[in-house]
C-alpha cells in the first residue's frame, strides 16, 4: 500500500474508525466484505485515485477500526459510512461494495438515495439465499465457543513465527493467502471474533442469507448499476448476479471467466478497467426525496392502495 493510502483515524460516536483516502475529483467509496478491510482494495486504489477521490473505510468490527459490542447490521454499517462521509465533507459518491460490502452499499443507496450517484456490486451479498456452508455454520448458536478454541492469540502467534521463517526463505504467501491471513489476524482477539459472529448472524442463518434486497431492487432503476461476478465463485453463486441483473432495469452485468469471489485483488487487472469504464460512461444519478417517493409509490399495486 502506498504512503498516500496510509491509515487515517477519526472518532465517531466515541469509536475509532479507520479509513484510507487519496485523490481528488468525484468521490468513490469502496466497501469491503466480511473479515476484510480497506486492504481489500489495495490493487485498485492507486489507479482510481488518479481520477477520483477514493475513500475506503474499515467497517466497525473489521480491520483496524474499533470492535465494540453493538449493532453490526447492514443498516448500522450504512449509517456509519454516511457519518464518515459527512465528517469528510463528501455529499455524494459512487458506492462500490464487495461481498458483505455489496449489501452495505445497497443499504446505503436505499437509506440515503440522495448520496448515491452510482452503484457497483462485486460478488455481492443480499441478492439470494445461497452462501458457503462455513458461514451458515458460524450462524449456529454455540459456534463462538469453537472459534475461541481455534482462532486464539497463542495459535496466531505460533503461526506467525512459522510464517516468518518461510518468508525469510522466500516462501511467502500468494496474494490470496496473504489476504486470508490478514482476515484471520482480525479474528485472533476475542473482540474481533465477537464482531465477526454478530456480523454473520445479522445477515445469515443456517439456511443461508436471510437479508435480501431483491424486493426493492426496482428502486435502483434510475441509479447506474453494475454487477460484477466471477463464474467460479464458491462463496456466493454467480446465479445471484443474473437474478439481480434481471430485476434492475438498465443494469450492466460483467461475468469474469475463471474468476472466484475475491475479484478486487485477485482479478484487479480485469476488474479495475470495468469499474473505471462504468464510472466514466454513466451519468451520476441525482436522487431527491420526491423522486424516491414516486419510485416507491409507483411500484405499489392498485390493490394495495385500496
Amino acid at each position: 500500500m502506498t504512503s498516500a493510502f496510509s491509515l487515517r483515524h477519526i472518532t465517531l460516536h466515541g469509536h475509532d474508525v479507520v479509513y484510507r483516502s487519496a485523490g481528488d475529483g468525484p468521490a468513490v467509496v469502496l466497501v469491503h466484505g466480511l473479515t476484510g478491510s480497506s486492504t481489500t482494495w489495495r490493487e485498485v486504489m492507486p489507479a482510481l485515485s488518479e481520477r477520483y477521490r477514493v475513500v475506503a473505510p474499515d467497517l466497525l468490527g473489521h480491520g483496524e477500526s474499533a470492535k465494540p459490542r453493538g449493532d453490526y447490521s447492514l443498516g448500522a454499517h450504512a449509517d456509519g459510512i454516511r457519518d464518515l462521509l459527512v465528517a469528510l465533507g463528501i455529499e455524494r459518491a459512487t458506492f462500490v461494495g464487495h461481498s458483505l460490502g455489496g449489501g452495505v452499499a445497497m443499504q446505503l443507496a436505499y437509506q440515503f438515495p440522495e448520496r448515491c450517484e452510482r452503484l457497483a456490486l462485486v460478488a455481492s451479498g443480499g441478492l439470494g439465499r445461497e452462501v458457503m456452508l462455513f458461514l451458515r455454520l458460524v450462524s449456529v448458536p454455540g459456534s463462538e465457543y469453537l472459534l475461541d478454541l481455534v482462532l486464539n492469540a497463542p495459535l496466531h502467534d505460533a503461526a506467525e513465527r512459522i510464517g516468518s521463517v518461510f518468508r525469510r526463505l522466500g516462501l511467502g504467501l500468494d496474494p490470496r493467502g496473504a489476504e486470508v491471513w490478514r482476515s484471520y489476524s482480525t479474528l485472533s482477539t476475542h473482540q474481533g471474533r465477537q464482531a465477526f459472529i454478530h456480523t454473520v448472524r445479522s445477515v445469515i442463518d443456517i439456511g443461508g442469507q436471510r437479508v435480501s434486497a431483491m424486493d426493492r431492487l426496482y428502486l435502483a432503476e434510475d441509479v447506474p448499476t453494475m454487477i460484477v461476478w466471477g463464474d467460479r465463485d464458491q462463496v456466493i453463486p454467480v446465479s445471484h448476479a443474473y437474478a439481480a441483473h434481471r430485476l434492475i432495469p438498465g443494469s450492466r452485468l460483467e461475468i469474469l471467466e475463471g474468476a472466484g469471489h475475491f475479484l478486487p485483488w485477485l482479478d484487479a487487472d480485469r476488474f479495475l478497467p470495468l469499474l473505471v469504464d462504468f464510472i466514466e460512461t454513466t451519468k451520476a444519478a441525482v436522487n431527491t426525496e420526491d423522486g424516491f417517493r414516486e419510485a416507491l409509490v409507483g411500484h405499489i399495486p392498485d390493490a394495495w392502495e385500496r
